[in-house]
């Protein structure tokens, strides 16, 4: 029997969506009663976003096709402030310029997921700058000021962790929660939405604005957060040791992102297929029953589903062709991440630690040394122990490239520009 009698929070529920709603009994009464409108909102920090942010965009992805209505706000003008939430320290603070080229970038993520249109169940986007931009700052203090309460704001968790590490914590972060408040109201009044949904380090920050609707419109608004997800090591989801799990392929090639999803920890592999992929819970109940080696044909049915949905199924299907020639065949693939060198780099002996930092495999010299001398690192399938080691025109393959890789699961290829 189901839990709700809205689609939307059974859906939601049965994948592993809620950590936590504000009046479940009338968030799922009025998700029940036809198409409401819900927002996510998204800072632009950064010219991608990475792997941890596929949850709220799944959460909009189940919510359009549950029946409602999407809502992607850009964070134009709240990213000029900065968020605090989760951080011991202030965010840098972005030029317009460079907040406006984070979010072309941004945007074009969503579109793999949502439909955009002029319909009642379509997708909008929008950007709070269109609003924040514009207030009058007295005005907005003497309308919504006595709104807020410093002896609550002082209790929210993304306060207490700075001022309980001795972190100062500006009095620009200090305004962001009654912005993002503001946000909820203004969308509230021009696009009827009713629910802001978020991860749960949100939590504070939404029931603001819903408290704020009440007061200032008296409007009957909701909120739904999601667990902060953590791989079963404990690492942060969408991080790597080579840094952030971006989706944008410019950035992170679909290889490399497929390669994200098939290294996921066996632990964790049920949960993600819930969370990150669309496959019917009967198929993911089959899979996440695979035990020994069997798992890893869950595991790349995850990276299958997870790179087709953000970068769509040829790129899905040359992801899954490179791995099964690099790992399982041996041969070289031509889909692995290449990156160009010059002719006269060859020519004048480059050395390996400096190859494995062009190639992206170390972050220093000093990582690359300690690779090679584990004996992580080979040249051509073939191992590598001397950290002197210098490539030349020698080490080119047939096919004008020198593979080189670290470990079983990072590999690289370098390609003589010219």
């Amino acid at each position: 029997m189901s839990k709700y009698k809205s689609e939307f929070l059974n859906v939601l529920d049965e994948r592993g969506f809620i950590h936590q709603m504000s009046d479940p009994e009338r968030l799922d009464a009025v998700a029940a009663a036809g198409p409401m409108s819900a927002y996510i909102g998204f800072d632009c920090t950064a010219p991608s976003l990475h792997a941890g942010s596929l949850l709220p965009i799944m959460m909009l992805y189940w919510l359009q096709q549950t029946g409602h209505k999407p809502i992607t706000l850009m964070g134009g003008g709240t990213t000029k402030v900065g968020d605090p939430s989760g951080k011991d320290e202030s965010r840098l603070l972005l030029t317009p310029e460079k907040i406006n080229e984070n979010m072309a970038g941004i945007q074009t993520v969503f579109s793999k997921f949502l439909k955009f249109g002029d319909g009642e169940t379509d997708a909008i986007m929008v950007n709070n700058a269109d609003w924040l931009d514009h207030l009058n700052y007295i005005d907005f203090l003497r309308d919504y000021g006595p709104h807020f309460t410093i002896n609550r704001m002082m209790a929210f968790d993304s306060v207490k962790l700075r001022l309980d590490r001795e972190q100062p914590l500006t009095f620009l972060e200090f305004n962001y929660m009654i912005l993002q408040a503001y946000d909820f109201l203004e969308l509230n009044r021009r696009n009827n939405c009713v629910l802001q949904m978020g991860g749960s380090d949100q939590w504070g920050n939404i029931i603001n604005g819903m408290e704020l609707g009440r007061r200032v419109d008296q409007a009957h608004l909701h909120a739904l957060t999601s667990p902060l997800l953590t791989t079963s090591s404990g690492a942060k989801m969408g991080k790597t040791a080579g840094g952030a799990v971006w989706l944008n392929a410019d950035i992170l090639s679909p290889y490399e992102y497929w390669q994200y999803w098939r290294n996921t920890e066996d632990g964790d592999v049920g949960r993600f297929l819930k969370l990150f992929t669309t496959l019917p819970l009967d198929e993911i109940a089959r899979l996440e029953a695979l035990e020994g080696a069997e798992i890893n044909e869950a595991k790349k049915t995850l990276a299958n589903e997870a790179t087709k949905l953000l970068h769509g199924s040829d790129p899905a299907t040359a992801a899954a062709e490179t791995a099964l020639k690099t790992f399982e065949q041996g041969n070289l693939a031509e889909g692995l991440p290449t990156v160009e060198i010059s002719r006269s780099d060859l020519t004048e002996n480059i050395g390996i630690l400096t190859a494995l930092v062009t190639a992206g495999l170390a972050i220093s010299n000093g990582e690359a040394r300690r690779q090679v001398l584990g004996g992580a690192i080979k040249i051509n399938d073939q191992p590598c122990k001397d950290f002197r080691h210098a490539l030349s025109e020698n080490d080119l393959t047939d096919d004008g490239v020198i593979k080189l890789s670290m470990g079983k699961k990072k590999h690289a290829l370098l390609r003589v520009d010219g």
